[in-house]
């Protein structure tokens, strides 16, 4: 029997890999592919504008709309680790993670779309609290309420809110596990950092990401909280990789 080949079609090649933009879409409707993924980005994008309401219901009200972002901006931004962590370790928990490295062996090259999907969901989770919270703000309040400074904080808080989404999927995939990469982070970032900002305010401010972020968001710094949300990106992500591409699948 004589085969014969179509001239029209494109040969496939066998090296042939999917564009990042593909993997880290992918990435991301996996995330929403989940009951508690999708309670997490309903929780984080909502829950600030309930605040706001409460807040001025109450008659409390910060002294400026920077204020209100920061506090609102790093509340949220303890959901948005816990997105980060489930979009990583929940793969290794329900050993999902092996159908993933068999369509994409490359593990560098998946990573780095969930680093990029994690990048992007957060932004988008920031973007939502910051319209929101404007939203509601601009309704309940004064005419004298003060605006000031209110640009750097909206892009503050868009930026920590991608940067913070991927440092969860850092140390969710560092450490490979859910429950124990969430139980580490929430008990270090509220109890850990918090006992180092009651003894050594200084060393706290230092290396406690929800502090740099709400320095950052309120426009109190600015050199030091990028600097330390940096080195929590940095570390966690090298670690993740270094312990990912070592990693038994099993």
């Amino acid at each position: 029997m004589t085969t014969v080949l179509d001239p029209t079609r494109t040969p496939v090649r066998a090296d042939h890999r999917a564009p990042l933009s593909r993997l880290a879409l992918l990435e991301i409707r996996k995330s929403l592919s989940t009951r508690s993924g999708v309670a997490l980005t309903a929780a984080a994008s909502l829950l600030p504008a309930g605040m706001v309401t409460l807040m001025l219901a109450l008659g409390e009200s910060p002294p400026n709309a920077a204020v209100m972002l920061a506090l609102l901006g790093t509340l949220v931004s303890m959901l948005m680790l816990a997105v980060g962590i489930l979009s990583t370790a929940g793969e290794w928990t329900h050993r999902t993670v092996q159908t993933t490295f068999l369509l994409e062996p490359r593990r560098g090259r998946v990573l780095a779309a969930k680093y990029a999907a994690a990048a992007l969901f957060g932004a988008a989770i920031a973007t939502v609290v910051v319209a929101t919270t404007l939203a509601v703000t601009a309704i309940g309040t004064g005419p004298d309420f003060s605006w000031d400074g209110i640009g750097v904080a909206i892009a503050a808080t868009i930026a920590g809110g991608a940067v913070l989404t991927v440092v969860g999927a850092g140390i969710g995939a560092a450490v490979a596990n859910s429950p124990a990469a969430l139980t580490g982070t929430y008990i270090t970032l509220l109890v850990g950092m918090t006992v180092l900002n009651g003894l050594r305010p200084a060393w706290g401010r230092r290396v406690d990401p929800l502090v740099g972020l709400y320095d950052l968001i309120d426009g109190t710094a600015t050199a030091r909280p990028i600097a330390v949300l940096t080195g929590w990106l940095v570390v966690s992500t090298v670690a993740a990789t270094l312990l990912t591409r070592r990693r038994q699948l099993t």
